[in-house]
């Protein structure tokens, strides 16, 4: 072992120390290799939805020119994964001829990118009838990053949408199927479809939304627990009232929701837009706030796509952020941009400041 391997090792250690040493804080956090011995309770406090969002980057391209869907944080080794339709005129290994953009779509061909922090391209994976991508989630162990998403892809409409979630770990360059040996599928809620997936890593969570009996429902699990099949939810509630909705990300005791549209499209005229976030209790399923973002007015095209927590330091980490994106720019060539949220307080508070208590 050389030095430089040892040094990395001994920050690795004292991290994990520090974030174990954090018994005070309500949210029990989950470092580089740490797992959850108990439930995390759902307590924590709430993003101030009407607080200033900060730019983390904007217009930056992904592997293909197609709309970014969603994205998720690796707050350990500091990389951001970008999902999105896989783009048309594409041959894979294995097909006998490019592949249409409506074709990818209705078969949930999907592909992902990994960013640096500024929004640099690193690395991309396909995945073959995993879904539309509404929503994705990472774990990290180690050095190494798992991504959580919907697979085995079922065509409604001119679209594939995912029927159950799966783990695997980032390769570059891969290109997996609902069939590949890396896949580990969990079945969380029998007859449920639309099935995506959040990580929380602050507390150690995975929140599925899914769809069941024609309603839409989130049900937030012990994400150790969900790794050895069991499947029961800490808080399970019903999805609020919202409008096209392109999003969600859990944090601690509370939901948050995002929706809306395009410029010119469904009631979204710039520069206001009609893009909201939806903050709800878990404890209850009640809607506590709903905010207008006005971040990236400026963007010629800003379509609201994907929500993620991001935590800066993992020794706080009760000091997150609320990250939501857009796609940005135009056909052929769509681009990210995302901003973020990072003022926290209670429920009761930011209820009260709304009042003007």
């Amino acid at each position: 072992m050389n030095f430089h391997t040892k040094k990395k090792q001994g920050k690795r250690r004292l991290l994990l120390s520090m974030v174990l040493g954090l018994t005070a804080v309500s949210l029990l956090p989950v470092a580089a290799s740490t797992s959850l011995a108990e439930r995390p309770a759902l307590e924590s406090k709430m993003f101030v939805l009407s607080g200033t969002a900060n730019e983390l980057f904007r217009d930056k391209a992904l592997h293909n020119g197609t709309v970014l869907q969603s994205f998720a944080f690796d707050n350990v080794n500091q990389h951001i994964y970008v999902v999105q339709l896989m783009a048309g005129g594409q041959q894979l290994p294995g097909e006998t001829a490019p592949v249409s953009g409506a074709n990818r779509d209705k078969n949930g061909d999907l592909t992902l990118t990994q960013l640096d922090m500024e929004g640099n391209k690193l690395g991309y994976m396909f995945l073959k009838g995993f879904g539309h991508g509404v929503q994705i989630g990472v774990e990290t162990v180690g050095d190494k990053a798992y991504l959580w998403t919907e697979t085995d892809s079922v065509t409604e409409g001119s679209s594939g949408w995912g029927t159950q979630i799966a783990r695997f770990p980032f390769e570059n360059g891969k290109i997996l199927t609902p069939s590949s040996p890396e896949l580990e599928k969990h079945r969380l809620v029998e007859g449920a479809d639309r099935t995506t997936v959040n990580i929380d890593a602050a507390t150690g969570q995975l929140t599925m939304r899914y769809r069941k009996d024609g309603s839409f429902r989130f049900g937030v699990y012990p994400l150790e627990e969900v790794k050895k099949g069991n499947y029961t939810p800490i808080a399970d509630v019903p999805q609020p009232t919202v409008g096209t909705f392109q999003g969600f990300a859990s944090y601690g005791g509370y939901l948050y929701l995002l929706e809306g549209n395009a410029y010119g499209s469904s009631g979204s005229v710039a520069p206001e837009g009609n893009t909201y976030i939806t903050a709800v209790d878990w404890k209850t399923g009640e809607v506590l706030d709903k905010e207008l973002m006005t971040a990236g007015q400026s963007l010629t095209f800003r379509e609201p796509e994907g929500m993620a927590i991001r935590i800066p330091d993992l020794r706080h980490p009760h000091k997150a952020e609320l990250s939501f994106g857009f796609a940005t720019n135009f056909t052929p060539n769509r681009w990210a941009s995302i901003y973020t949220l990072d003022e926290l307080l209670p429920a009761e508070a930011i209820i009260h400041r709304k009042r003007g208590d």
